[in-house]
């Protein structure tokens, strides 16, 4: 029992033996404590150590700063003791290379001057005086080899002036001792070497434009103006080659502007040579001839630079871009003459060709583009100015042919607004020539648009097929409309620059400003260029017009001599109250059915009007007065004459003329062809018997019936068949106009107030009555 009270208490041990909670507190509490107050020593320990730390940190960071610094500066002395050793290896190469052969030289020149001396003190050995003037010499020597080898150049040449000043027989080149010469021997070879060390100097790639100067007033100093002025040429060549190596590659960036850039280049070089060639040597004309030589040289390598890099010839950019070369050069050209430099006659022989290469491309290119009325418009707008009056004639025709007018006017605007003042100065009739032309070939282009060409013999060229026919009348009198629309208002305007820039030079009359001689071209005689291609224009359409009248679609004559043989027949009424014959009714008709047409189509455009009808009229009298086939009817002997026939051709002849003149519109060739049909007319019925005197009546009454004739017609109370005018309604109306042209005897030149009108009663204004175009 005892023992197992042991283990018991073995295993539950006495309450007496456990630590009360107070002092297990107490006792830990204290170790902590310890702890904090040991960890706290050790921080303050570190925090010591830490500053410590930071403070040599500090003093080694500025001690390396500092280190640094004599790192840079050791640097920098060691690179001055490269460049001081680097001019010292070429001092030493140059003692090596040239010093000790000179030395060698000079040895035997001192032998010489020894010798000279031993024979000099033999012969005068009491003289002190030259003794002292060799010793003198040798010094001088010996100092100007050492300046030389020293690149002292300034130095060196001070020093030889003040020799050659206070010795001037140095410079004479007789024998004046038998010293003398030895000394001048070696001086000469010293200013050899200073020689060319100075043109060392001018001849190296980076030298500045002092040294440079300093280096050829040297130069001249030792007597070498022509050397001097050659290096001067040299350098500025040089200098003017490596702008342009620099800006070549530039020009493909710059393709409308590059050539005033290398043209400011070339002569800014050019008249700064003649600036410094002037200053320093004056105007000796051996210079200046050389500095005229070397200009037209550069000039012809700037052409030839322009010439390479311009943009393909056949643009509008290549045209701008020779405008502004022209331009630039030429005032430079002119800036350069008050310097004495007359280059403006080279640099325009030159550039010629090339300013007419640019231009004749840009003509043909020009054409071609005016010539396709395939092409879109839509990238050429044009102004309301000069699309405003084309586009009047868009209702009433095909709008290729509206299209084709501005898109003339826009290529010509184009090529005028390249063009700079001194290339209109110089190229500006040649220009104008181009221009005519162009509107010449587009005239043709219209001509092809006209019905009924294409079997004309004389118009074989005319036979490409065209985008566009102007088959009504309508059609056709708008085509009219916009070439003359072109000729008479929008060409003069597009081309008035270049008119103002020829008539201020004409006012101004300065040399300069002044055209060339074939650049001449008179406002005049370009118009009548313009009014030839209108004339062809218009006699086309009028030709084609009067032969469908004349014709019938089988081919048949209206207008047939059948209808003068016999007194009264199907085309003849001839009673108490005569008219003219039925062709000459429908030709009354078609005319004043066109008149009508033009009315609304050419409506503010009147010349256009009168001149076209009175064309038409001419026409019709011209074909009769031509054709043989109706001459050859009625100069037939076997033709049956009468008076009758013949009374009715004078009295067609009177009714035409009668037409134009009631019209209102220029009727002087009218006039004269009708009077050469009927003095024709007359020998042919007079050498068949028939007299006229007696057959026919006074003038008088043809002019009276004739006026009569267009008054019933004009009142519809002829009374005659009219079925084969083809149902032509004809409206007259008065004008109060007349016509003051001179008629021969045979016709009546008494005036008229009646002229054509629109379809209704003052649709119109009053005509405007013009001169006779033939006049």
């Amino acid at each position: 029992m005892r023992m197992e009270s042991s283990e018991e208490e073995d295993d539950f041990p006495c309450i007496e033996s456990v630590t009360p909670q107070s002092k297990i507190d107490s006792i830990y509490q204290s170790k902590t404590e310890k702890g904090i107050r040991k960890i706290c020593f050790e921080l303050l320990d570190l925090k010591d150590a830490v500053e410590n730390l930071c403070g040599n940190t500090r003093t080694k960071c500025l001690a390396f700063l500092r280190l640094s610094e004599e790192v840079v500066e050791t640097e920098h002395e060691l690179n001055e003791l490269r460049k001081h050793i680097s001019a010292q290896g070429i001092l030493v190469q140059d003692l090596m290379n040239g010093v000790c052969r000179e030395l060698d030289e000079w040895s035997r020149t001192s032998d010489d001057v020894q010798e000279a001396n031993e024979s000099s003190r033999s012969s005068d050995y009491g003289d002190p005086f030259m003794n002292d003037m060799e010793d003198e010499n040798m010094l001088f020597l010996e100092n100007i080899d050492v300046l030389l080898a020293e690149h002292k150049i300034e130095e060196v040449i001070e020093a030889i002036d003040a020799k050659e000043r206070s010795h001037p027989e140095l410079k004479s080149s007789g024998d004046t001792s038998s010293a003398e010469p030895s000394f001048k021997s070696a001086l000469s070879k010293r200013k050899k070497m200073l020689e060319n060390q100075l043109v060392e100097i001018t001849e190296r790639p980076s030298i500045g434009i002092v040294e440079l100067k300093k280096a050829l007033s040297g130069l001249l100093k030792l007597g070498k103006g022509s050397l001097a002025h050659q290096l001067l040429v040299n350098s500025y060549r040089s200098r003017l080659r490596k702008s342009i190596e620099a800006f070549l590659p530039l020009c493909p960036c710059y393709p409308e502007t590059y050539s005033a850039t290398l043209s400011n280049l070339v002569f800014s070089t050019i008249s700064l040579t003649t600036k410094e060639s002037g200053a320093m040597f004056g105007d000796n004309p051996v210079y200046s001839n050389r500095i005229i030589q070397w200009a037209e040289r550069e000039i012809e390598y700037f052409v030839r630079l322009v010439k390479e890099h311009a943009p393909p010839s056949d643009g509008a950019p290549a045209l701008h871009a020779a405008s502004v070369c022209v331009q630039a050069s030429l005032n430079h050209c002119n800036a350069l003459e008050k310097q004495g430099l007359k280059l403006s006659k080279l640099l325009l022989v030159l550039l010629h060709p090339y300013m007419e290469e640019v231009l004749e491309l840009n003509y043909i290119r020009a054409r071609k583009a005016v010539l396709d009325f395939a092409s879109s418009d839509e990238g050429k707008p044009l102004s309301p100015r000069f699309a405003s009056p084309l586009s009047t004639f868009a209702t009433t025709s095909d709008t290729l042919l509206v299209e084709s007018g501005m898109r003339f006017i826009y290529i010509v605007k184009e090529i005028v607004e390249k063009l700079t003042q001194l290339v209109i100065l110089h190229f500006g009739a040649k220009i104008l020539t181009r221009i005519s032309h162009l509107f010449d070939k587009y005239v043709d282009s219209l001509i092809k648009a006209l019905p009924g060409l294409s079997e004309d013999d004389n118009l074989t060229e005319l036979k490409e097929p065209v985008p566009f026919r102007a088959e009504t009348d309508s059609q056709q009198l708008a085509l009219l409309g916009t070439a003359f629309t072109i000729a008479e208002e929008l060409l003069p305007m597009v081309v008035s620059r270049i008119w103002n820039v020829l008539n201020e030079s004409k006012e101004v009359g300065s040399e300069n400003m002044m055209p060339a001689a074939n650049n001449t071209v008179e406002l005049k005689d370009w118009r009548r260029q313009l009014q030839h291609s209108l004339d062809k224009l218009r006699d086309n359409f009028c030709r084609q017009y009067v032969v469908n009248f004349i014709y019938s679609r089988d081919g048949d004559a209206r207008l047939d001599a059948q209808i003068y043989l016999s007194g009264v027949g199907q085309d003849t009424i001839w009673d108490t109250d005569p008219l003219p014959s039925l062709p000459f009714q429908a030709l009354f008709g078609k005319l004043q059915q066109l008149a009508t047409v033009a009315g609304d189509v050419l409506l503010g455009r009147e010349k256009i009007q009168k001149v076209l009808l009175a064309r038409l009229t001419e026409t019709v009298v011209m074909w009769l007065s031509d054709e043989q086939e109706f001459w050859s009817v009625l100069e037939d002997e076997s033709a049956p004459l009468q008076p009758l026939g013949l009374q009715q051709l004078i009295l067609d002849m009177h009714f035409t003329v009668e037409i134009a003149r009631f019209a209102g519109y220029p009727s002087r060739q009218v006039h004269q062809i009708s009077s050469d049909i009927i003095a024709r007319a007359v020998r042919t019925f007079s050498a068949r018997g028939i007299d006229p005197q007696s057959a026919l009546p006074e003038d008088e009454w043809f002019t009276e019936t004739a006026k009569g004739a267009i008054n019933k017609l004009l009142l519809g109370g002829s009374g005659s068949d009219t079925s084969e005018i083809d149902d032509e309604h004809i409206i007259m109306h008065d004008e109060g106009r007349s016509d003051s042209d001179g008629s021969p005897s045979s016709l009546s030149s008494a005036d008229s107030s009646e002229s054509f009108a629109s379809a209704e009663m003052g649709d119109l204004d009053s005509p405007v009555y013009l001169s006779d175009p033939e006049s």
